[in-house]
């Protein structure tokens, strides 16, 4: 048990990262799913949409239970907006090439993505957007 705690108390931020990671893509891939398989959508703005949907999910979950970092909120969420761009960008890139390119069913191609950008998204969160202020760049 021991061995656990050491474990979760060195890995904490990336382990809630994950979960709060796993909740935000869940929401964004199932948001994803009825505006592709439901309501007709074509992937790439169906994609905006459900990836804009966890970006919000996934700022407010990280700023309050994860880094518990509050303060300068409007700086830190245009950061982590800009990520969340990014990794938008990446994805539609990502199911640009699966599907349109390799033929690769959308929902296989959704969670493909997710998986790249989910671990490019930490990276630049964790050392960027919510790192303690008096470590910080100034916008």
């Amino acid at each position: 048990m021991k061995f656990l705690r050491r474990i979760y108390c060195k890995f904490r931020t990336l382990i809630l990262y994950g979960i709060i990671g796993c909740l935000a893509s869940g929401l964004d891939f199932t948001t994803f799913t009825v505006l592709v398989s439901t309501v007709g959508i074509n992937y790439i703005p169906a994609n905006c949409i459900s990836v804009l949907i966890g970006i919000i999910t996934s700022f407010i979950l990280n700023r309050n239970y994860n880094f518990k970092i509050k303060d300068k909120s409007r700086q830190r969420f245009i950061i982590f907006l800009l990520v969340g761009l990014s990794g938008m960008l990446l994805s539609n890139l990502i199911l640009w090439i699966c599907i349109s390119k390799l033929c690769i069913n959308d929902l296989i191609a959704k969670l493909m993505s997710i998986c790249i950008v989910v671990f490019f998204q930490f990276l630049v969160n964790k050392n960027v957007t919510f790192k303690p202020s008096n470590q910080h760049f100034k916008i």
